[in-house]
């Protein structure tokens, strides 16, 4: 029986409850992939993660990231509760002013910032390419979105880390009040090989500039609520549209209000057209686990 150390966190949320748990085991370095395969379905989570020693120079720990199905390469919210994991843990030095993270899409910058007293940590969103859309695939997304008043950027096809379908709504209010076909955001996602649809809006609020909603049917999740990689894959598509627009370089994210949670992402979007992903998390339990 192995005995590892097992953190629960919530990330991005301002607060403990509001954000996204994710799953953490350190000192599994010897454990087959098949274990941590079956303990991260049995953490039920959306996703665990398992931090090992880097294999690759440069990097600070190398980070195994498993939904309860399979093993992915990149997530957006396993890569920052993973960070504030080895920081709490003293996997990483407690000093450090920027990480790097090894996982299967390769070297990722992490920075470590401040603010209102907590501590931001933001990883640089895979880069974000544009796919040309198969016919019909694009027929089931017309579909879905059918009589629902649209944003100024057109729908689009996007990858970076995962592929996901985005769409912007005319209105905070059509966002939050939009009842989806999930089976039919599921036929999208099985068909096009994606995560599913991502949708946002504008919004005139005075603590956030973008609400967004993510349906990650692809992986048997009906609503997301805090999505890393989809946020970063929205900002790369906002900042492409409109470079000289008002969110061109970072703004602000709600999300999960609609399923009782309260999300909050920063996005940051530098000069070169990187994206930054970032956030506040919180550890909820801190302990051991025991597994075969």
């Amino acid at each position: 029986m192995d005995t590892v150390r097992y953190l629960q966190l919530d990330v991005f949320a301002d607060k403990a409850g509001g954000g996204n748990p994710l799953g953490v085991v350190i000192g599994a370095d010897e454990w087959s992939d098949s274990a941590m395969q079956r303990f991260a379905t049995w953490t039920g989570l959306v996703e665990t993660t398992f931090l090992l020693p880097p294999s690759q120079p440069g990097a600070s720990y190398r980070a195994r990231i498993f939904t309860p199905s399979r093993e992915i390469a990149f997530a957006g919210h396993p890569t920052i509760g993973s960070a504030h994991a080895a920081l709490e843990t003293g996997l990483v030095p407690a000093g450090s002013t920027q990480l790097v993270q090894e996982c299967g899409a390769g070297l990722l910058p992490i920075r470590i910032g401040q603010e209102n007293g907590a501590r931001v940590l933001s990883v640089e969103a895979p880069r974000a390419r544009a796919l040309e859309p198969d016919v019909l695939h694009a027929k089931l997304v017309r579909a879905i979105l059918d009589r629902t008043p649209l944003g100024a950027l057109p729908p689009g096809f996007v990858e970076g880390g995962r592929r996901w379908w985005i769409a912007e709504f005319a209105d905070e209010a059509t966002l939050r009040q939009w009842q989806p076909d999930h089976a039919a955001i599921a036929r999208l996602a099985k068909a096009s090989d994606s995560l599913g649809l991502c949708v946002f809006a504008r919004s005139d609020s005075q603590e956030y500039e973008v609400a967004v909603r993510a349906f990650p049917a692809g992986v048997g999740i009906v609503e997301d609520p805090a999505s890393g990689a989809a946020n970063g894959l929205i900002g790369a598509w906002i900042a492409a549209g409109e470079p000289q627009g008002k969110l061109a370089r970072g703004y602000r994210v709600s999300q999960g209000r609609e399923i009782g949670r309260d999300a909050r992402i920063g996005i940051r979007i530098e000069a070169d057209g990187g994206v930054w992903v970032g956030g506040v998390t919180h550890t909820v339990i801190d302990g051991q686990a025991r597994w075969r």
